[in-house]
């Protein structure tokens, strides 16, 4: 039998034509630590990130004590997926063997404080710092991470600070520390660490992106927006053709310009400033739009003078002057400060024969109240911890707010709406399952009185045209909102409502009072 290279399958493209059994074969053929990391980040490339897991799985399952083997494979399961539970019980196999593997220690610390197990990641953490003592700066510098990116900016912080008191920081710990200082509201302190790290590194480009984030949240929108559009767009690592055109800038000059506004990061980021198409075409601009496709109808009723075109369906075309990323148009207009952010209101349509569909669909009585407890369930690792951060569960969403003398309407998208199956308290009318996309949302809301949202898409929604949206803010907020206040500059029709600790459970019995009182002064228009 022939021998494959696995090699010489991941070059040249390769990768998009192999099935996975052929890489199967290969690598069971050469079975190495090296091809494992080859075969299975191939194929996470490929976003195939199931088949990779199960393969990991198989391979590892039968050479258990091969333990340069299972930390690759713990370690690709790490970085790519959600299934800290796996890499816990592989490296827990792994210290059988080698109880002494630092490595092994780290990532089962690592697993236990990412999977809410912070008492024994922490005691782990503890005993490999005084086990290590000539490490002490780079393992405080991976802690410090580990927590932050789990969702623990306090602990991480309180880290941070007592090594900073005694040592000297080094780049990471700088950054790290302004990254904490941040999540946890203190972004006018978070930028004069930031600030530090770039004295010692002024080119690093995550310094550089943090220090953005801290500016923009602190209120600084001039200098923030300086630093955040230098950013390489983050696209899940996919270069799309037009990203290779010149980049937007402001200033630039675009009468009579061909340009590309692309979809990046998430669909509430399009949502909130896809508001300064206007300012665009006011300059003479030609404008495409590249999203994903439950937008593409949405920003085609709203903006008709354009051309709206789904993302992965946009071919190369020729003509095109500049490109750039969506959340990059406030800083294209030239935003500095809350007073420069276009006010009208709303700034989406929805096709009115949609409206009085969901009109006739809605139980009659009112007032009728959309709920949103949970942010879009995403399976990369580095999305996991940020979704969890954001999102609640219905069950604690509606202990807090029912009952209500108010109609409850499911404006829940995804996995998180099977929550409603388990559900057995107040009455919640779901509509969602004739929602082709968010064109059908805006229309579905258009005929409610309130939305009651955690940190995702139907936020910006409701904020865009107009209906009164209270927002259900987590305690690191995004920069959008700031560090402080019950009120938003990106739309007149927001309260905020903020989280004070990892739980939503207070907040969300704060706006379950705030909710008995807005029910009784409510007036129908």
């Amino acid at each position: 039998m022939q021998k494959i290279d696995v090699a010489a399958l991941c070059e040249n493209g390769a990768l998009e034509h192999v099935d996975v059994d052929v890489w199967k074969k290969a690598l069971l053929q050469d079975l190495t630590p090296e091809n494992l990391a080859l075969t299975g980040e191939g194929l996470f490339l490929r976003g195939q990130w199931v088949d990779a897991l199960r393969l990991a799985l198989e391979v590892v399952s039968t050479n258990l004590s091969n333990v340069p083997l299972v930390m690759v494979a713990a370690g690709m399961i790490s970085k790519h997926t959600p299934r800290h539970d796996i890499v816990a019980s592989l490296m827990r196999n792994v210290l059988i063997h080698e109880p002494g593997n630092l490595e092994a220690r780290m990532y089962l610390a690592d697993a236990l404080v990412a999977m809410g197990n912070v008492a024994e990641g922490c005691t782990l953490y503890r005993e490999i710092m005084a086990s290590h003592p000539e490490n002490g700066a780079n393992l405080c510098e991976h802690i410090s991470m580990s927590l932050l990116e789990a969702g623990y900016a306090i602990e991480g912080l309180q880290i941070l600070a007592s090594w900073l008191k005694q040592m000297p920081g080094t780049l990471a710990l700088l950054n790290n520390m302004g990254c904490a200082l941040e999540r946890t509201g203190h972004s006018d302190l978070a930028v004069t660490w930031y600030e530090k790290a770039l004295e010692m590194a002024p080119d690093n480009p995550t310094v550089r992106f943090g220090y953005a984030i801290a500016l923009l949240k602190a209120g600084n929108f001039r200098k923030g927006g300086e630093y955040y559009t230098e950013r390489t767009p983050l696209t899940n690592g996919i270069d799309w053709w037009f990203m290779s055109l010149p980049r937007l800038r402001h200033g630039d000059d675009v009468a009579g310009k061909k340009i590309i506004l692309y979809q990046e990061q998430g669909m509430g980021d399009t949502v909130q400033f896809i508001r300064f198409v206007p300012y665009l075409l006011a300059k003479g601009a030609e404008i495409t739009i590249a999203t994903l496709s439950p937008l593409v109808r949405l920003l085609a009723l709203s903006y008709p003078e354009v051309t709206v075109r789904q993302l992965t369906e946009f071919n190369r075309q020729e003509g095109f002057s500049y490109s750039v990323p969506i959340p990059d148009l406030p800083f294209v207009a030239g935003v500095t400060g809350d007073n420069d952010i276009p006010a009208p209101i709303p700034y989406l349509s929805a096709d009115s024969r949609d409206v009085q569909k969901f009109a006739a669909m809605l139980p009659p009585r009112r007032p009728r109240i959309g709920l949103v407890w949970a942010g879009d369930r995403r399976l990369q690792a580095e999305f996991v911890a940020a979704d969890k951060r954001r999102s609640t569960t219905l069950a604690d969403m509606g202990a807090a707010l029912t009952p209500v003398d108010a109609t409850l309407i499911n404006l829940q998208f995804g996995a998180p709406r099977e929550e409603i199956l388990a559900w057995h308290g107040q009455p919640l009318f779901d509509p969602m399952g004739e929602v082709r996309d968010m064109a059908d949302t805006v229309a579905l809301m258009k005929s409610l009185d309130l939305v009651i949202s955690v940190d995702t898409s139907p936020v910006h929604l409701a904020g865009a045209i107009g209906v009164p949206v209270w927002l259900v803010s987590r305690w690191d907020a995004c920069w959008r909102w700031g560090d402080q206040g019950d009120t938003s500059p990106w739309y007149p029709s927001m309260r905020i409502f903020r989280a004070r600790e990892r739980s939503f459970v207070p907040v969300l019995q704060e706006v379950g009072t705030a909710l008995q009182q807005w029910v009784k002064e409510w007036k129908p228009d």
